[in-house]
């Protein structure tokens, strides 16, 4: 067992914090990506720069980066100590890509990602509605080129499955739908649209002007549950920063300025 190895100079990132936060983390045993630093090979030698292994976080900032070598002077401020066993801890992520309503209404709704089946999505809606009661259904991503029958459900298939609901279901690429027969009436002349189908599959235009009407069906309350939980979902995965692309066709301006107020 060799001796950990003693730098030549302290490197500039040890110098003690100040306590601003109200309770301390050390974070030792990992591999801490700090913007714009190089992280040195593990076998680094005495003179290069140390491996940035420890972290000392004081409330919302970070006070300390530096190595497990260096963290033991932090112990005794440190109000929690956690190993990290090799963990990497990196700068936040940004996600520059989100419609945060219907990532929440994914989450807390109809996911038929899970969906084997035409069979089985069919099983799902019929799930949903019972929950539902009468309210109007979202879901998402099915994907009919993995299912054996090949093709999605019809808009008669989901209204026996829904009991008649509205039913909006958007595929695994958000660029077309399945809607049910009440949710088809919705849009007055819409077999003008280019895109609309008789049988509840919409695409491009006819596909956008049932999503406006469905994501108006969902009302004040479930629009805010829906943004509150892409954002939880966007917290727990390491995500920071969320650009919201809204827009006429996605969302509504009242949609958005109800995701920022919960910013504020």
């Amino acid at each position: 067992m060799t001796d950990p190895p003693r730098w030549t100079q302290p490197p500039r990132w040890t110098q003690p914090p100040r306590w601003k936060g109200t309770r301390r983390v050390l974070f030792t045993g990992g591999t801490i990506l700090a913007q714009g630093v190089r992280i040195p090979a593990a076998n680094a030698s005495v003179g290069d720069e140390p491996q940035q292994s420890a972290m000392l976080v004081d409330g919302h900032l970070i006070a300390w980066i530096g190595s497990d070598e260096d963290a033991h002077r932090h112990h005794s401020s440190a109000h929690e100590h956690l190993e990290l066993d090799g963990a990497v801890i990196t700068p936040g992520f940004v996600d520059a890509h989100v419609h945060a309503t219907s990532t929440g209404l994914t989450l807390a709704g109809l996911d038929l990602t899970r969906a084997n089946s035409l069979t089985e999505a069919l099983a799902l809606i019929e799930a949903a509605a019972r929950s539902a009661r009468g309210a109007p259904i979202l879901g998402h991503g099915w994907d009919e080129t993995r299912w054996a029958e090949g093709r999605p459900p019809t808009s008669g298939e989901v209204d026996r499955a829904s009991w008649g609901s509205l039913v909006y279901l958007s595929r695994i690429d958000v660029h077309s739908a399945v809607i049910s027969s009440a949710l088809l009436a919705e849009v007055p002349r819409a077999r003008e649209l280019d895109g609309y189908g008789a049988d509840g599959l919409v695409s491009r235009a006819a596909h956008h002007a049932y999503r406006e009407v469905a994501l108006r069906l969902i009302g004040a309350a479930q629009q805010e549950r829906a943004h509150r939980e892409a954002r939880i979902r966007a917290a727990s995965l390491g995500i920071v920063a969320l650009h919201e692309m809204a827009g006429p066709a996605i969302s509504s301006a009242d949609d958005l300025r109800g995701l920022m107020r919960l910013s504020d």
